[in-house]
């Protein structure tokens, strides 16, 4: 593991991402709205294929129990196409909609775990894609936010994470811009590629807070967490490397 410090605001193992909004949330009718924070277990299908599916995530490293939990409580074969659902509990990314990817499910746990979440953290997610990542979120109690650049994505994963009885806040925008209204996060998950750390993210982050995000350009990444220090002042840290789709700007309707 490498460190150094970053004295400015300016300045993925296989998997895909995509980027895009959500938070977890008591009422539907009020997404867009700061929520209390809520989380209710998702329905048992498939549970033992998701827990197997969690024991080899422990198998190959995973160790905190409470993302290892939450893996195993989350129905994957409900964020894929029907068409694909012999591989939901597979450890490997799968295609969704608009060109996009469901990732790796050690890269979420991986992820997941360097969050080292505590309960009722408030998360900011750039890239809610299927919004499986979201959904493992609210499993382990934390205050969620998630936005998604791509517009279909961003409906289908709202419609899809209700049915299953999560209710995060769902934003339909920029991930480089985030979510400044709603700032500052105690963390923040990147799912998809930046070449370089978006500073209006580092903003938003509150002090003592950390993000996670793969760096780099499309041959491959740096896994690195972002620690907030001071006002001016990051440390960062790489945590190997893997192979996420670029994060791009704008939204696509």
């Amino acid at each position: 593991m490498k460190t150094r410090i970053i004295n400015s605001l300016s300045f993925i193992l296989l998997a895909f991402c995509c980027a895009g909004p959500v938070a977890c949330a008591n009422n539907k009718n009020k997404q867009n709205e700061r929520p209390e924070n809520q989380v209710v277990s998702a329905p048992q299908n498939n549970t033992g294929e998701a827990k197997k599916l969690a024991e080899e995530l422990k198998r190959k490293g995973i160790t905190d129990k409470k993302v290892l939990a939450a893996i195993g409580n989350v129905p994957r074969h409900l964020f894929i196409d029907k068409s694909l659902a012999e591989y939901a509990y597979r450890d490997r990314p799968l295609p969704i909609e608009k060109g996009q990817t469901i990732s790796q499910p050690y890269t979420v746990a991986f992820q997941t775990e360097l969050l080292r979440l505590k309960p009722g953290e408030k998360v900011l997610e750039v890239g809610t894609g299927s919004g499986y990542q979201a959904a493992v979120l609210c499993e382990m109690d934390a205050d969620v936010y998630s936005i998604e650049r791509v517009q279909e994505l961003y409906l289908k994963a709202k419609e899809r994470l209700n049915k299953l009885g999560y209710h995060p806040n769902l934003f339909f925008g920029d991930g480089y811009e985030g979510l400044p209204q709603y700032a500052p996060f105690d963390k923040i998950l990147i799912t998809a590629a930046p070449e370089k750390i978006p500073g209006k993210l580092l903003d938003q982050l509150k002090i003592g807070g950390w993000m996670v995000v793969p760096v780099g350009g499309r041959q491959g990444q740096k896994m690195t967490v972002i620690k907030r220090v001071s006002e001016d002042k990051f440390r960062e840290s790489e945590y190997g490397d893997f192979i996420f789709v670029p994060m791009q700007q704008g939204t696509e309707e």
